[in-house]
């Protein structure tokens, strides 16, 4: 046995030691049956599912009764000095879970056979309190406070050659007059062109 699947085995142990549980072999149902009851009762208190399953008129449901008044039975053994009143008891977890099957043969004719396949399934029911009891928190642990970093001084560099220069004014060269633009002279008026002659003129009309 490998150390894996030996610590797998001693987690188990120790899970069933404290979980109410009861299962039951070999059921001649279907499991196909069984589940129409078993989902009417998942997750319901304890008193409406004895309830329910009292009432129910298909039979898986006379062994899931007696199935589940064991379970009941096994959480009182675990949990000695706790009253079942008080604690608020609910089915947890309810499997259905397919069993062996027996195979038969039904004559049929011509000779030939027809399977006749006679099902069965296990049923296990898990039964918990709603009122666990609680766990004590933890001692609070001591708040450390963060430490606050004073703020660094600034080193003075008065007497280093760099302050000294960064200290010193710049001179600056001073900068040559702009020049004076020349004013442009208005261009002169153009005179006014000298008639040609053998224009249409009065002067050119006259006769001498």
């Amino acid at each position: 046995m490998g150390v894996k699947s030996r610590t797998r085995a001693e987690k188990r142990k120790e899970t069933k030691k404290n979980t109410a549980f009861a299962s039951l072999q070999n059921v001649p149902t279907s499991p196909r049956k069984m589940r129409t009851v078993a989902d009417l009762v998942r997750g319901k208190r304890v008193e409406l599912a004895l309830h329910i399953l009292k009432t129910n008129p298909k039979h898986p449901a006379i062994r899931l009764h007696k199935l589940l008044l064991s379970a009941i039975s096994n959480w009182q053994s675990k949990h000695e000095g706790q009253r079942i009143e008080e604690s608020d008891l609910f089915v947890k977890e309810i499997q259905v879970d397919g069993g062996r099957i027996l195979k038969r043969i039904q004559p049929s004719p011509q000779g030939r056979a027809h399977r006749i396949r006679k099902r069965s399934n296990h049923v296990t029911i898990i039964v918990e309190s709603m009122n666990k009891p609680e766990v004590m928190p933890e001692a609070e642990k001591d708040e450390v406070k963060p430490e606050v970093k004073a703020p660094r001084a600034k080193k003075s560099t008065e007497g280093t050659p760099k302050a000294a220069k960064k200290a010193a004014p710049k001179k600056t060269a001073p900068k040559p007059p702009k020049a004076i633009k020349e004013v442009k002279k208005a261009p002169k008026p153009k005179a006014a062109a000298a008639p040609k002659k053998g224009t249409n003129l009065k002067s050119n009309n006259k006769k001498g």
